[in-house]
Order: C-alpha cells, then sequence, then structure tokens
C-alpha cells in the first residue's frame, strides 16, 4: 500500500508541475522537465543494488528494485517529446547520459580514498556503490539505445497518426492515438532495455532468462499504468485554445 501511494503521489507531483511550468514559465520549462528527468535516472541507478522480489499471484519473482523506477523515465521522455519534438529530446537524452557518467567518475573518485577508522559502514558502502565496470557499460549502452529508440518510436507514432488524433472529437484523456504513442513507445524501450541491460550485464554468470522476464514483465506493467499520467498531461497542456504547446517539427 505505501509503494502504491507513493507511486501515486510522486507521479501527480511532477506532472502537475511540468504542466504547471510549461504553461506559465515557458523559459524555464526543457530545464525543469530535464531535472526531473534526471533525478529518475539516478534514483533507478542508486535503486538497482536491492534486488525485491515481486508476488504477482500465480507468480513469483526477484528484480532490481529500479524496475519500479524505470518505467518514470520512458514517461520523462514522453512528456519532453510531446512539448519539444524529438530534436530537444535526444538532447535531454544526452545531458542525462552525461550527468550518469560523471555520477560514476565522482563515486570512483570517493572510493580511491581509504575511509576513516570510525566509519563504521565501510562495507555496505563498497557493497552499494563499488561498480561493476560491466554492469556500468551495460547500464549504459541499454540507456542510450533504449532511451532513443523510444524517442524515435513516438516521435513517428505521433506525426504518422497527428491528422487522426485532432479529428478525435471526444476528450483528449480518451483519444487512443496519445494513448498508443505513449504506450508502444514505452512498451519497445522498456522491453529492448530488459534485454539489452541483462544480456551484457549477466550473460554467463547467472541465468538470465528469468531476470529478462520478470523485468519485462514489471517494467510493461508500471509502464503502462504510468501512461495515465502522461495522457493527463497531454489533456492539461491542451484543455484550453490557449496552451503553449510547440507546434511538432
Amino acid at each position: 500500500m505505501l509503494f502504491w501511494i507513493c507511486w501515486i503521489l510522486s507521479l501527480t507531483l511532477v506532472t502537475y508541475l511540468s504542466v504547471y511550468i510549461v504553461r506559465n514559465y515557458r523559459q524555464y520549462a526543457f530545464s525543469a522537465l530535464v531535472a526531473f528527468y534526471i533525478i529518475y535516472l539516478a534514483a533507478a541507478q542508486i535503486m538497482a543494488a536491492r534486488i525485491i522480489e515481486f508476488n504477482l499471484g500465480i507468480w513469483a519473482f526477484a528484480a532490481p528494485a529500479s524496475v519500479l523506477i524505470y518505467p518514470f523515465i520512458a514517461q520523462v521522455i514522453d512528456m519532453i517529446n510531446e512539448v519539444y519534438g524529438v530534436t530537444m529530446t535526444h538532447v535531454a537524452i544526452l545531458m542525462a547520459f552525461l550527468t550518469q557518467v560523471l555520477w560514476v567518475l565522482f563515486v570512483v573518485m570517493i572510493n580511491s580514498f581509504p575511509a576513516s577508522s570510525f566509519f563504521l559502514y565501510e562495507e555496505a558502502w563498497q557493497a552499494l556503490f563499488s561498480m561493476s565496470i560491466r554492469i556500468t557499460i551495460a547500464s549504459w549502452i541499454a540507456f542510450l539505445i533504449c532511451s532513443n529508440v523510444d524517442a524515435f518510436v513516438f516521435d513517428r507514432l505521433k506525426k504518422h497518426f497527428l491528422v487522426r488524433e485532432k479529428a478525435f472529437r471526444h476528450s483528449m484523456l480518451l483519444n487512443p492515438w496519445v494513448w498508443l504513442r505513449s504506450s508502444a513507445s514505452d512498451a519497445i524501450s522498456l522491453t529492448l532495455d530488459s534485454i539489452i541491460f541483462v544480456v551484457i550485464a549477466f550473460a554467463g554468470v547467472i541465468p538470465v532468462m528469468p531476470l529478462i522476464i520478470g523485468q519485462i514483465v514489471m517494467k510493461n506493467l508500471i509502464g503502462f499504468a504510468d501512461n495515465i499520467w502522461f495522457v493527463w498531461y497531454k489533456y492539461l497542456l491542451n484543455k484550453d485554445p490557449g496552451s503553449p504547446e510547440v507546434p511538432h517539427p
């Protein structure tokens, strides 16, 4: 129950703040969306160190805790893409990637110093932040490929179905073409991420299929539920003629 409360509150807060900033403080909006994007990404990197158990009733499996956060990243990519287009989304992805490179460099820098004799948590620190080069490379490759695939698929679907989307005469909350581009782009990128990361990071070390399947299932379940907030984001941006949405290139 605590998870669902935190999940709903965090998505609602980020979505509402994003819309508010885009509509009222356009000069800061791109920076704000990228900041949310980087926060989600950093949280996912940290949470990946904890393996948790999921029980779906008929099936129980273990997966990194980051599978609960990673779909949020896909949602923010869609939010940036919706307003600023695919080119600026690729810029946001590059900026986020550079922050992850800096994160690793900072951790390596700190770990190069010996711990103080009265620091009692060195073993726990090293367990969490002694990064495997293989896992780090796997994370970077998966992130760059899958984030850019998400941006590309979202953009292509938006352009392909734009006429049908604008012809839809009912509420934006029910517009199937808005749901389609967010759901399809996220499903493809989240599935690819689960496969690419696990294969590069763990092939030959542990059985990869159970881990891949577990990540695909949880990421896509959470990712599909996240789409509710993306559609709400789109609805709030366009609920009156004065919407500041930037026309898609």
